[in-house]
Parts: structure tokens; sequence; C-alpha cells
């Protein structure tokens, strides 16, 4: 079956719920994700799949995965039980366990639990060659006042941006011209002198970055953070971790890049019982080839990487589950 029609399959039944039906004999779970165009909403019609073919059947845990306006909005379906599951940038399980940045005036969210790191959002942060000094990110915070395209408005990627740049020193609203659109069109507006760089987290490789650089060639410089630069993006919060973009991920690019990574991760409710969070981790675990051939995301997944840059405590069933593997859980992740 190929890609697309394994996709077409996948939404299908990913869409044959469309609310939780919790029973004597098994329940229907909501995953909620993003916009249908993105990573996140395919990546959960993988997980629903998952559950329909390898769970319902005879576990009696179905999944039924839907989009929504993403990280943001996902913390609020979880917390009014409108969805039990929700992928999420991690920045966003840190507000949530914070109670910080827009959950501010609701407080932390002591009801949601981390799963599983699912794959990690990359940061690309990629500027004119004109103004490249150290290739490093002290270039991108020398450049205050100039134009950048950071995100479209109210995005998780405006989001993390903020919380990374503002630990050098930037307020991206107020030291930025920004530009807010998509990946396509900030690449696009860099290529064509719009603005003088841009913020770009996700998997890689990135198609708009490929794209811009087999167009832009020399006239763009994808940058570097030293160690210093890490510990300041990541600013205490324990979230982001060093990334290796390897030599030839984009074109032209011959060298590696050191940068950030953050985790997009799986959360749900405490509410639910241990045993299906424990099945459904069980099962993804176990079944890492069938999720790689619905969406390649997927294939950044790995039983060792499943607790990296995790912001909120496991639940207990996908503790349960990690530990009969064999891994060690940190203190920070056991809920008390």
């Amino acid at each position: 079956m190929n890609h697309l029609k394994t996709a077409a399959f996948a939404a299908t039944i990913a869409m044959s719920g469309a609310s939780v039906q919790a029973q004597d004999d098994g329940a229907n779970y909501i995953l909620a994700t993003a916009s249908t165009g993105g990573t996140y909403y395919p990546v959960g019609v993988a997980l629903a799949t998952l559950a329909k073919v390898k769970l319902e059947p005879e576990q009696n845990i179905g999944m039924s995965a839907i989009s929504s306006a993403g990280s943001g909005e996902n913390v609020r379906l979880i917390r009014e039980g409108e969805a039990q599951f929700g992928i999420m940038q991690g920045l966003y399980g840190y507000y949530a366990a914070t109670g910080t940045g827009p959950l501010e005036e609701v407080g932390p969210q002591e009801n949601m639990r981390s799963v599983s790191m699912l794959w990690q959002n990359v940061e690309h942060y990629i500027i004119d060659s004109d103004a490249v000094n150290t290739g490093t990110m002290a270039d991108m915070v020398a450049l205050k006042g100039e134009s950048m395209a950071l995100g479209s408005q109210n995005s998780g990627t405006i989001g993390s941006n903020a919380a990374i740049l503002s630990g050098f020193g930037i307020d991206i609203y107020n030291d930025y011209d920004l530009v807010f659109g998509g990946y396509g069109p900030s690449s696009e507006a860099l290529q064509n002198g719009q603005v003088e760089g841009v913020g770009i987290p996700a998997g890689i490789p990135v198609g708009a970055i490929s794209q811009l650089m087999a167009s832009a060639g020399d006239s763009v410089t994808l940058l570097n953070f030293t160690e210093e630069e890490m510990a300041q993006g990541d600013g205490d919060r324990g979230l982001w971790t060093p990334f290796t973009i390897p030599a030839g991920t984009y074109p032209g690019q011959d060298a590696e890049v050191q940068t950030l990574a953050q985790p997009n991760f799986l959360a749900t409710s405490a509410d639910l019982p241990e045993e299906d969070v424990y099945q459904l981790t069980k099962a993804m675990y176990e079944n890492l080839a069938f999720l790689q051939a619905i969406h390649p995301a997927t294939k950044a997944m790995s039983l060792e990487a499943a607790i990296a840059g995790l912001p909120l405590p496991l639940h207990p069933g996908a503790q349960r589950y990690y530990e009969e593997a064999g891994l060690d859980i940190p203190e920070r992740l056991i809920a008390q």
C-alpha cells in the first residue's frame, strides 16, 4: 500500500469516532493534533490507526484523531475533557507544567501527563550571508531592528522563537520588525530580501529550507549555536537539547551544524486508566515499523529517546512500560 493510500485508509479509520465513549468493555479516546496540512495531524492519524489495528480487537481501546489549532488549544482540550490525548510542542508542556507564558492566567495544568517523545523540532536559524560575522547565533542577535520571519501570529513557531531569543535578551516583538507567515513564505521572504533572517523549528530535513538552500545558495547561512548559546537558548528549562544537523542534510551544507531541538510529545490526562496508557505505549514501541510506514516523522521515535526532554511527569501507565523496558526514569518525570 503506498503512502497516499495508507494515509487515506488511516484518516478514514481515525475519524470514525468523534467523541470519547467510555464503556464497560473499552473506550474510544480523542487525540487532538493540529491543522491537517502539518505533521501533527498525520502522525495523530498514524497513532489512531495503530490503536484501531493493534489494540481495539483485543484490548477494546480505540482512538480517533481530530484536527485542532495546535499545541495551545490541545492543552485546553485536555484540561476541559474534550480530548484525552494531544500532540504538542515541548514548550507548551513546559508552560503547562509551570503555569507560565500563555497559561499564566489559568495556572499549572496539574492533571496533564507525558506519554512519549514523538519527534524533535530542530531549530533552524538562517540569515542573509552579508550579515554573517561569527556564523553563530550572535549574528542573529546583532540584527536588532531588522525584519525577521519567525512564524505565523499565535503559532507554536513564533512562541518557541520568542522563548529561545529571550535567552539572548531579545524581545522579538519589539526588537525585530516581524513578518508573519508559514515556513514556505518565510523562506521565500529571506530569499527575496524582504527579511534578514528566519527561525524555523521542524523535523529534518525541512522541505522549505531544502528549497531555500537550493535556490539561494551561498547568499544565506544556517547558523550554529555555541555551547554557551545552547544554554542561553534553553534558559534553564531543561527542554532544548543539543542537536547536530548532519552535513549534506541541505543543499550546499558541507559541514555539520550544531543547533538545538525540543521534543514534540504525546500528552494525556492523568485521569486515564493506567492499563490503557500502558497498552498504548507498549503498542507504539512494539510496532514502530507500522507507524513509520504511515508517516516518516515517526522514524525519529526510539525507545532510547522516548523520554528525552519531556516537560511533564509521565503517566503511570507509560512509566510502567518504560521501567519494564529497562529505562531509568529521572525523578522529575515521576508523578507525585
